[in-house]
């Protein structure tokens, strides 16, 4: 829990991203449950005996303490949390990718504590080796429910009916799936897929194939023109 002492701040947090600044120094973005995404300042970090040196690394649990009220704060301390096995091979990619998310998606300076605690889950599932389709689903339809823009999937958009498993549907990212027809040029999905994404079930594989089309498509409309970095690396070695 955090708390103010002397005008600083503790929290609980993860590494984003970090970047470094003139010729010792780190920016870097952490995720906190309590203050949501911020920006602090690392000085000294890159210097061999500073404190933080190999303390500041992604995916792992950190204490964190700052002072400051500006955009961009400064780090006074950080120390490992509770250790979280590495994350390596496809999973530290996927890792990559939820971050890449956050700080696209995410606001800085506004708390999502729902957001931060399927974040930690998240990266656990990864470590533990659940398979990646299914937990970058969940994380993405989590984020996008955490950050206004929750996907109705169970609903048809515009009407006062519910999804049919042997309908087929296109989905529009603001108001959510809609019938197809013959004159459809959209990308269309199965109802029973898109019901089955509302109720968390993916035991059929064509759930998971389905829900990746579905949110690539509603990510870039979210996310603008600008690519993902991670998307490139995931067409390079075949990730979900």
């Amino acid at each position: 829990m955090s708390s103010e002492r002397k005008g600083k701040l503790n929290a609980s947090g993860y590494v984003l991203h970090t970047l470094p600044w003139r010729e010792t120094s780190l920016l870097v973005e952490v995720l906190t449950r309590e203050h949501g995404r911020i920006a602090l300042m690392a000085r000294g970090a890159r210097r061999p005996r500073s404190t933080v040196r190999g303390v500041l690394r992604a995916f792992q649990p950190l204490d964190l303490e700052w002072f400051g009220k500006n955009e961009l704060r400064t780090l006074s301390n950080a120390d490992w949390g509770e250790w979280q096995p590495l994350l390596n091979g496809q999973a530290l990619y996927c890792g990559l990718y939820l971050n890449e998310l956050m700080l696209r998606l995410v606001a800085r300076d506004d708390p999502h504590p729902i957001l931060f605690d399927v974040y930690a889950q998240t990266l656990q599932d990864l470590s533990r080796g659940v398979a990646e389709q299914i937990v970058l689903r969940r994380f993405e339809l989590s984020l996008l429910r955490e950050i206004g823009y929750g996907l109705q999937l169970d609903l048809v958009a515009g009407r006062d009916e519910r999804v049919q498993e042997d309908k087929v549907y296109f989905f529009d990212p603001q108001q959510g799936p809609r019938v197809a027809d013959r004159t459809t040029n959209a990308v269309q999905f199965s109802g029973g897929a898109l019901l089955a994404m509302a109720a968390d079930d993916w035991s059929d594989p064509l759930t998971s194939s389905q829900a990746k089309i579905l949110m690539r498509q509603v990510l870039a409309f979210h996310l603008g023109s600008q690519d993902l970095h991670t998307r490139a690396l995931f067409k390079e070695i075949s990730l979900p």
